[in-house]
């Protein structure tokens, strides 16, 4: 993919956010902070042309070190794993995705990791729709740890610049995001 394509996908996937997602007012996030906007990646992640645009995005993102797959934390991380695998094999580079529950299933093979086997050596990149604090991620590289993944990176769509980025750090992860919550003007 070009960059000029990129940056054309870049800029549509803005314009859908900003539009669609990004809603002003008083909202509690996950974190437990108060906010005065809220931005809403599955409003985006969860439509066809949102779908494509964030995969084929993330997959320029990873294409000069491909992982072994790609995933994260339900449920941000849901719709893009399933747009990534589509669109990796359609491009005829398939990735293996996978999401990591908040609690392992009481029921079936009682797995915490749903998705195509894992396992020790492994090399993964995580995903989310938006990143505050990062506790979502920091969540599920303790679930992956335990079954001895190494986690290449962190992307998500956008950084709201909340701490994500330090506290993921200190963990010994990367972030990388798509956009910043400074490109929305806040």
């Amino acid at each position: 993919m070009e960059n000029q394509n990129l940056e054309e996908l870049k800029g549509k996937l803005f314009d859908l956010l900003n539009k669609e997602a990004l809603k002003r007012g008083k909202f509690v996030l996950s974190s437990g902070q108060e906010s005065n906007y809220y931005l809403d990646g599955r409003i985006i992640t969860l439509t066809p042309e949102g779908a494509f645009l964030v995969s084929n995005i993330i997959l320029e993102m990873i294409k000069d070190n491909p992982p072994d797959a790609i995933g994260g934390p339900t449920l941000g991380a849901d719709p893009i794993a399933g747009a990534l695998a589509a669109l990796s094999y359609i491009n005829k580079h398939p990735i293996k995705t996978f999401i990591v529950r908040k609690q392992a299933k009481e029921h079936g093979m009682q797995q915490q990791v749903e998705g195509p086997l894992l396992s020790g050596g492994n090399r993964v990149v995580l995903i989310d729709d938006v990143a505050t604090s990062g506790k979502a991620i920091l969540e599920a590289k303790l679930v992956l740890d335990k079954i001895g993944v190494i986690i290449d990176k962190v992307i998500v769509i956008v950084d709201r610049k909340q701490g994500a980025g330090q506290n993921l750090a200190k963990a010994g992860l990367k972030l990388e995001s798509i956009f910043s919550i400074t490109d929305f003007g806040l």
